[in-house]
């Protein structure tokens, strides 16, 4: 089965069961279109085609396109008026669905032949406007007004929380890249769409790997690489977790000089963003909490230099697991906390192979310091086996209740269970539909896309 998904189109709905013209059509002032292939055979296809209006209301609409192959041909459709003359293919919205708002999106479909090869449209009008994802090359506006940067602005660490411009407590949710190095294709204007608007996801964590053919090999390209992705976050009202990637070596201070290095840049570059967060150390592994906190104790500083008000996030012991996975516990930290202001511990966990103890590690250090889990998975500790889903919602429920903030590993299409996406999505251009995500993934989803409801007083 093959998936595609239609590049960005001005459009402004979705499309009804029946023919019936409704109110006279008025033009749409900026709209996109994604149209996927769900399903194909021999001689045959199914074709799902969201359509969001992005300008001002409409009443009454008509969306077309072409078939870009001679043997490509209607045979019926759903949830709209579908026809087809020569190549050029409409939908015509009715009663209950002609009516579009300022952001709202509805998903039609159909049924195709085709006898030679079945490429997907690239090319929508919604009433003769062409759809082209935009506003007269404006962002699109946000249904329900607000995104999680617009909303929360610059944040900082308050008591045991992450606090927003209200100084009230919030928590981000959102999803993790895979290593950049590898899955550098999973991460486009099409998939940060769908994060930021499908997925609603509050953050992207930017997992730039130092060793494993990461940033020690090209320095300047990596940088450059994780700039493009924070500005593409910052677009779409994002928060962006600048992840500096160290596990093998496990001891941080093996990439110090590294470290000084990079976060020097990436801080003086962003300084004036409110959307960037900073992980220096991913999961610190066979070394110290004393050694940990020597690295933090050089690093903080350079990122203070540059960018005085972003929050940092220090890695632990034991893989982020606040020791517990070397046998200690929480209070390491707390009796010997990192010596800066605005700072949070990161906690990392995978769901099918650390359980009830780390919860309750969890949940005794949550009220004596400020924790922040930028990594986590619903499978074992190998990103691999069978989805855990009772320890995952159990986990979940928990950090909701306490208010502390997670990232997903990952938003990938890796061949691994903790991958969100089916082993090769990322060449196509769907990222949010039941067909192209995994069980971890609709899970995800499902979670990350319920309101955040962030306090505003």
């Amino acid at each position: 089965m093959k998936r595609f998904l239609a590049l960005l189109a001005t459009c402004a709905t979705i499309l009804g069961l029946t023919a019936l013209v409704g109110p006279q059509a008025v033009a749409a002032t900026g709209c996109k279109v994604d149209y996927t292939v769900t399903s194909q055979w021999q001689g045959g296809f199914q074709a799902g085609v969201k359509i969001t209006n992005l300008g001002e209301p409409i009443s009454g609409w008509t969306l077309k396109f072409a078939m870009p192959d001679a043997g490509q041909k209607l045979v019926q459709g759903w949830n709209a008026g579908w026809s087809q003359s020569g190549s050029t293919v409409s939908a015509v919205g009715v009663d209950w669905n002609r009516t579009l708002a300022t952001g709202a999106a509805a998903d039609v479909g159909l049924v195709g032949s085709f006898t030679g090869t079945n490429p997907a449209p690239t090319a929508f009008t919604l009433n003769g406007v062409a759809c082209t994802g935009s506003v007269d090359g404006t962002q699109p506006p946000t249904p329900g007004g607000g995104t999680p940067v617009s909303i929360n602005g610059q944040v900082h660490v308050c008591g045991v929380n992450l606090c927003n411009q209200y100084n009230r407590p919030i928590q981000l949710r959102g999803m993790s890249t895979h290593g950049i190095q590898w899955f550098n294709a999973c991460y486009n204007a099409a998939s940060l769409d769908a994060l930021a608007k499908d997925w609603k996801s509050d953050l992207l964590r930017i997992a730039m790997y130092v060793q494993e053919d990461g940033y020690e090999t090209d320095p300047a390209g990596f940088t450059s690489r994780v700039n493009s992705l924070v500005d593409m976050a910052e677009a779409r009202g994002m928060y962006a977790l600048i992840d500096f990637h160290t596990l093998t070596p496990g001891d941080p201070n093996y990439n110090l000089a590294r470290a000084k290095t990079f976060f020097a840049s990436v801080a003086a570059r962003n300084a004036d963003k409110k959307n960037v967060i900073y992980e220096i150390a991913n999961e610190p592994n066979g070394v110290s909490w004393a050694a940990i906190k020597n690295y933090a104790d050089q690093v903080i500083p350079v990122i203070r230099a540059a960018d005085p008000d972003a929050v940092v996030i220090v890695g632990t012991r034991g893989w982020s697991s606040l020791g517990v996975s070397d046998g200690s516990s929480e209070s390491e930290v707390v009796n010997s906390p990192v010596n800066a202001t605005n700072i949070m511990y990161a906690f990392h966990f995978y769901a099918a192979s650390h359980k009830d103890n780390y919860r309750a590690a969890v949940s005794r250090a949550a009220s004596k310091l400020p924790l922040f889990v930028t990594e986590f998975g619903t499978v074992s500790a190998t990103g691999g086996g069978a989805m855990d889903r009772a320890s995952t919602t159990a986990w979940l429920d928990l950090l909701d209740q306490l208010k502390i903030g997670y990232a997903n590993w990952t938003y990938s299409d890796a061949s691994e269970s903790s991958a969100a996406f089916k082993p090769g999505t990322c060449s196509g251009s769907d990222y949010s539909s039941s067909g192209v995500l995994t069980e971890s993934g609709t899970l995800l989803k499902n979670r990350i896309s319920t309101a955040d409801n962030f306090p505003t007083s």
